[in-house]
């Protein structure tokens, strides 16, 4: 008989699937589909649709896959969050966990994908990737911010595998397309004025509304010096920031979320 190894230890598979409809002026829940490791709950406050992902596993480690799909139909605002921060934990050598994320957004509806923190652990290998799709007419607001270990905590990051990749698209057309490959000594990586400056922190913001032109001066003032922000087209505003640690990344971040989400950030970024 064969000796079990590292590699036949059972991993965690979520797969959860939302969508909102508009009813009397409100949106509600139109499907909803959740098995395994991924739970949505929706708490009731005024405002669009909220659902907070739910990972029981407790974190993503080598092995692990989730897939979430989110779809906001016509006239609906839905939004997309976790309870708390998300933790790719260490992997074993040869396994890598995977979290895939398609989002679907109808003309005349919004999606805001407002995710807490991913936290990356010494040791971890994860590959990620966010694909969305939508309509012409649709709003869409996304947040990414990641942290490079836990600084209160003096972790340094030496050995990781991060892949991320991001695509957005409306109408057909590619509007934002953003990739970012960490592999083997982050914390040297970060140390260099060119990608971080020393920063453990980082978080990337996308707003695709007409709107959008109107929110790029305010925000530029709200990232400090390091950030910046702008259109790269009419209607699509892109901002990415550094802090020295996530509460540092939090106390420039949430009031810019604030104001892009109308006031309306989920509860559960305050706790």
């Amino acid at each position: 008989m064969r000796t079990p190894t590292l590699l036949d230890q059972p991993r965690a598979i979520g797969t959860a699937m939302v969508s909102s409809k508009q009813r009397a002026g409100h949106s509600h829940i139109d499907d909803l589909h959740q098995s395994g490791a991924f739970k949505l709950l929706f708490p009731r406050r005024a405002g669009p649709l909220e659902a907070i992902l739910i990972n029981t596993a407790g974190g993503i480690t080598g092995g692990d896959d989730f897939t979430l799909s989110a779809t906001a139909g016509d006239g609906s605002h839905l939004c997309v969050t976790t309870q708390a921060a998300e933790r790719a934990y260490r992997s074993q050598p040869g396994q890598t966990g995977h979290l895939g994320t398609r989002l679907k957004v109808a003309a005349d509806a919004r999606l805001d994908w407002l995710p807490q923190e991913t936290i990356l652990f010494e040791g971890c290998a994860l590959r990620r990737s966010l694909d969305v799709d939508l309509a012409a007419g649709a709003r869409f607001l996304m947040v990414e911010p990641i942290l490079f270990g836990r600084r209160a905590m003096g972790e340094e990051l030496h050995d990781v595998r991060f892949e991320d990749r991001i695509s957005i698209r409306q109408a057909g057309d590619i509007l934002y397309r953003d990739g970012l490959s960490l592999h083997g000594d982050v914390a040297a990586m970060l140390e260099r004025p060119a990608i971080a400056g020393g920063a453990g922190a980082m978080a990337s913001i996308v707003f695709v509304t007409p709107e959008a032109e109107g929110h790029l001066a305010p925000v530029r003032d709200m990232l400090g010096p390091k950030g910046g922000a702008s259109l790269l087209r009419p209607g699509v505003l892109v901002a990415r920031l550094l802090g020295e640690d996530g509460y540092g990344l939090r106390k420039t971040l949430l009031p810019i979320l604030d104001r892009l989400s109308d006031n309306k950030l989920p509860q559960s970024w305050r706790l």
